[in-house]
């Protein structure tokens, strides 16, 4: 990182800003202001611009390729041959840039910019299929047949590469928001170790600006934040030190007054008001504002745990369960065949699990240790590894040799297919927990129960027996009051990359 010159320090101090001795000499590690946020972002954007219109034009050219002899036995002219994909062409990718799947907000968070680029797509399309039936235009089925499931399907992929791209800059601290946190010392801490912990936060961390810190940092976890300004003074540090955005950790002792003032004194600066809010584990989804004659409602859904939604999410379980099945029976007759070979014993593993509202059913699981394992648990006690009130052993001698394999890749799991289709379980969900781990609940933890146990969640994506306790129950918890049906598909697809890169699998 380059140092910053000294000629982006303002010549005299103004009111509030304290450049103290550690700021100034940890200037290096505030970044390059050639990498700032605006800068990145046009790069960025640019190349998905290019990459968007090459997908684009490479489909609908396909699609004309591949219509060819129908357009011609059609009747249709050259020019209509011409005209028609150059028209669909400039209108996919005219959606693409209004319904701003390019937005700086949501590059690189992933299921929200995929949503973006499928409704653009389809809205492209809509508008088309209502303009061909005006203009009574019969050669452009094709495209609809073939160039709008290929391209949207390039399109995901194509921003997918891009955001594994993406994600890997920003782990050597390239392509982020250079951000100044503003608050009380501890709403700053914990804003700070919020973006520390979550990759995807897309913010790095450059300055802080409190009141009541006695020195010059803040130390959050192992980094340590500069104290670049008093809280009345944070605009003018943010210039001073090319800020792209200032967050608002919290809420001010001032109220409402010291965000609108805040925003006036960012005016004419490329630096953004973020405000930080403590509402916990509450998915977007859920949050919606609410303009009440000028004053803004942040109005947060109730989860249900009913209705149709739920009545879909039993649906994909039915169909998809049923479909694996099939699928996997090859597979699952050649574990049967290897788990007796290894050691004597029953091929499935059968357990009381615990289901919504706390009934019980019986869980399937192909077995993956010796058939007295359970007589053997109280000799292991003594050696638990595992989180809160489950056992986990890494090196449990009761594993079997083929048990180890199946464990590793969660193949052990695949008789819960089974679960699912008759209604004990779902694809995803809460980790499905024991009886007597259930007996053991205190206070909230028993929200698990409020929706079925899956075959996948949160938790499995998320490390496994290698999270803590309460790690664990917070996914969990998470899941249940957030769950939609994209976030399911978003975690099934995420298991399968898990079961290939196996972690906490033991």
């Amino acid at each position: 990182m380059t140092e910053m010159p000294s000629r982006h320090l303002p010549a005299a101090t103004p009111r509030g800003l304290r450049m103290t001795p550690s700021a100034v000499a940890s200037e290096a590690a505030l970044g390059d202001p050639s990498d700032a946020g605006a800068r990145w972002n046009w790069r960025y954007r640019a190349r998905l611009q290019v990459s968007d219109t090459v997908i684009v034009v490479a489909v609908v050219l396909a699609a004309l390729a591949a219509g060819l002899p129908w357009i011609a036995a059609a009747g249709s002219t050259p020019l209509d041959a011409a005209v028609v994909p150059a028209v669909i062409a400039a209108t996919w990718l005219l959606a693409l840039a209004v319904t701003h799947t390019r937005d700086p907000r949501v590059l690189g968070v992933g299921a929200s910019e995929y949503k973006r680029v499928a409704t653009a797509s389809a809205f492209a399309f809509g508008m088309l299929a209502i303009l061909f039936l005006l203009l009574r235009v019969d050669s452009a089925q094709e495209y609809f047949a073939l160039a709008l499931p290929i391209g949207l399907a390039a399109l995901v992929l194509e921003r997918r590469l891009w955001r594994k791209w993406l994600l890997h800059q920003r782990a050597f601290g390239h392509y982020l928001t250079r951000a100044i946190v503003v608050g009380r010392r501890d709403e700053v801490e914990y804003v700070v170790a919020q973006i520390a912990t979550h990759s995807g936060a897309a913010y790095r961390v450059i300055g802080a600006a409190v009141d009541d810190a006695p020195g010059g940092e803040l130390t959050v976890g192992e980094r340590r934040i500069p104290v670049i300004a008093r809280r009345d003074g944070v605009a003018a540090a943010a210039a001073s030190v090319n800020a792209d955005a200032v967050i608002v950790a919290g809420q001010p002792d001032e109220g409402g007054e010291f965000v609108r003032q805040l925003g006036w004194d960012l005016e004419g600066t490329p630096a953004e008001l973020v405000l930080s809010s403590r509402l916990t584990d509450v998915a977007g989804p859920r949050i919606h504002f609410r303009p009440v004659d000028g004053l803004p409602l942040i109005h947060v859904e109730t989860p249900t745990f009913e209705g149709g939604k739920h009545i879909l999410k039993r649906s994909v379980d039915i169909v998809f369960s049923a479909i694996a099945i099939v699928v996997l029976m090859p597979l699952m007759l050649v574990i049967a065949v290897l788990l007796k070979l290894d050691s004597p014993g029953p091929i499935l593993f059968r357990q009381r699990r615990c289901s919504r509202n706390g009934e019980t059913f019986q869980m399937l699981k192909f077995r993956s240790m010796v058939e007295n394992a359970e007589d053997d648990l109280a000799g292991l006690l003594d050696r638990n590894e595992g989180a809160g009130v489950l056992f986990k052993l890494r090196n449990d001698p009761r594993v079997t040799r083929t048990g180890r394999t199946l464990r590793k890749y969660s193949l052990d799991e695949l008789p819960q297919l089974w679960n699912v289709l008759v209604g004990d379980m779902s694809i995803v969900g809460p980790r499905p927990p024991l009886v007597s781990e259930v007996a053991c609940y205190e206070g909230s933890v028993h929200r698990r129960l409020f929706i079925k146990p899956g075959l996948t969640g949160l938790w499995q994506i998320s490390g496994r027996s290698d999270l803590s306790w309460e790690e664990s129950v917070r996914l969990d918890l998470y899941y249940v009051e957030n769950w939609s049906l994209t976030g399911d598909l978003m975690i099934m697809w995420r298991t399968a990359k898990s079961i290939l890169n196996p972690k906490g699998a033991y």
